[in-house]
């Protein structure tokens, strides 16, 4: 099983897109994927689940704003299979493929971008012993969920939600909050989809070097003695996606070509699957609750830009 955070400093840079694509055609070749929306924008969430469904079914007690909630307020840990929930259409098209692959979600809500300020507050209070522990608490507040077994589930050892999943891809917020900082201790991976221009590259760099520093902190601070006890972690960045690239016979123009290249020499690595710009496809499929990749393709432009994702579903499974 493997955690991967979706990010990028950077916002419209199909950081949801290539999410949600990625996952369900990972779900239609067989694999288990559960999708966390970390994102208070939502629009993970809202490429699933109409905006109507989602306040009448999940948005009072089925979000990861919940799950946030018992421990701020309650000091509780409410559990993560209690928020996971299944897109029925969704479920319909990956059946057809016979392989036994699924896509769950935990969907996110809008005022999540309120929590920070209080998981914050957590931080800056008691000894030194006791700001470590507030610290190693809180970061891992979401790699202890996704770890601890659940009473929701029958048998001798009752599975995590771990060992429920091959896959579990986080959406993470645009930023480097606390939120986004539980997303990059959870996780095995780090995906950076980006658009090869000035704005969309300009935070890469910065990008890696917080992370860099998460896990320097994270890691010190598990290794002093006293308890309770922390692993280390060790999250690694799994690669950079071109996304929203302009083609022109057959390859990314120049001006993107040379951004390309220019992240390249950083020493990141960058996928060789690039995705192309074409707005009406990507932000016409949300409305149908469908993934372009999953959908019935007619005419050679949707036939390309399926092509495009299932090539970087097949290098994504390479390099992970």
């Amino acid at each position: 099983m493997k955690t991967i955070s979706v990010i990028n400093y950077k916002g419209g840079v199909g950081k949801t897109t290539i999410t949600a694509n990625l996952a369900a055609e990972l779900a239609r070749r067989g694999e288990t994927v559960l999708l966390i929306d970390l994102d208070p924008q939502s629009s993970l969430t809202f490429s699933f689940f109409g905006v109507d469904d989602w306040a009448r079914d999940y948005s009072d007690k089925r979000t990861i704003l919940n799950w946030y909630n018992a421990y701020i307020y309650q000091d509780q840990n409410l559990e993560l299979p209690s928020l996971i929930v299944r897109p029925d259409i969704v479920e319909e098209v990956i059946d057809g493929s016979g392989r036994g692959g699924y896509l769950d979600i935990i969907c996110s809500h809008l005022t999540l971008i309120n929590i920070d300020l209080e998981l914050a507050a957590r931080l800056s209070s008691g000894s030194m012993a006791q700001m470590r522990n507030n610290f190693l608490r809180l970061h891992s507040r979401l790699l202890d969920g996704l770890e601890s077994p659940s009473t929701m589930y029958d048998g001798l050892e009752p599975p995590s939600i771990k060992g429920l999943y091959d896959y579990i891809i986080i959406d993470c917020p645009p930023n480097f909050n606390i939120v986004t900082k539980t997303a990059i201790v959870a996780s095995d991976r780090i995906l950076i989809p980006t658009i090869p221009d000035f704005l969309s590259t300009l935070g890469i760099e910065e990008l890696q070097r917080h992370i860099t520093e998460l896990v320097r902190n994270f890691n010190d601070f598990a290794e002093r003695p006293g308890e309770p006890s922390y692993k280390k972690i060790s999250p690694s960045i799994m690669g950079v996606i071109p996304t929203m690239v302009d083609i022109r016979s057959g390859k990314p123009i120049n001006t993107h070509s040379a951004y390309i290249d220019r992240i390249k020499q950083t020493g990141l690595p960058v996928f060789d699957t690039v995705i192309r710009r074409n707005s009406t496809r990507y932000g016409d499929a949300a409305e149908y609750g469908v993934p372009v990749v999953l959908q019935s393709a007619s005419g050679q432009t949707y036939t390309t830009i399926q092509a495009e994702l299932e090539q970087l579903t097949t290098e994504f499974l390479r390099r992970v």
